[in-house]
């Protein structure tokens, strides 16, 4: 008689100790590796958008996009490419000269593009109290943001592209234009790019 996943008393008797320690119980399941491991981007239509850090306006746009930008300690340059092709062919504008909604992307527009580090989008509540632990640590992540920003400066207009000082206690002013609100992540797994849909142009 075979065994079954769940297993008749005749098993249990025929397995060693070891091999009962080797069963994980459910409850023992590091609840760390079952969340989504990728960056994170809160992406927002504004009429406007600025940052201020000592109470100086260090970076500021007019129409376009802000974006919240969350790194996490596993994320390489892919998920940047990922991020930054998305959000800079998102459609959440609409077409003035067709009345269609949805339809333009901010590089069509030449509007401006607003960058701000973001780690606390990892935050964790344990009880009531957040745990940042899985964001990138702050020396790897400075870089890695900077080469962000970098790739949008390539992508599209170097000078349409800001951002905040990052580390730094920002004061991020902006008016939602809609509220348009939409949030990105990279795929987690790399086979998840054969499924990602054909973007139009």
């Amino acid at each position: 008689m075979h065994c079954l996943c769940i297993f008749p008393l005749p098993c249990f008797a025929s397995l060693t100790a070891p091999s009962l320690a080797s069963i994980t119980p459910l409850t023992k399941i590091n609840h760390r590796n079952l969340q989504i491991k990728a960056m994170r981007a809160v992406v927002q239509r504004v009429v406007s958008a600025s940052v201020e850090v000592d109470g100086r306006i260090v970076s500021e746009i007019g129409p376009g996009l802000l974006v919240l930008v969350g790194i996490h300690e596993s994320d390489t340059e892919a998920d940047a490419d990922y991020i930054c092709r998305k959000v800079l062919n998102m459609r959440l504008f609409p077409n003035e000269s067709n009345g269609r909604g949805w339809d333009q992307n901010v590089m069509q527009l030449n509007y401006g593009v607003l960058l701000v580090s973001q780690f606390t989008l990892y935050g964790i509540l344990k009880g009531n109290k957040p745990d940042f632990h899985v964001a990138m640590p702050p020396q790897k992540a400075k870089p890695f943001y900077e080469s962000l920003v970098d790739k949008f400066r390539k992508a599209y207009k170097p000078d349409v592209i800001k951002d905040g000082v990052f580390g730094a206690m920002m004061k991020v002013n902006l008016v939602n234009d809609g509220p348009v609100t939409m949030q990105l992540e990279s795929p987690s797994q790399p086979s998840k790019n054969t499924n990602e849909e054909v973007e139009e142009s």
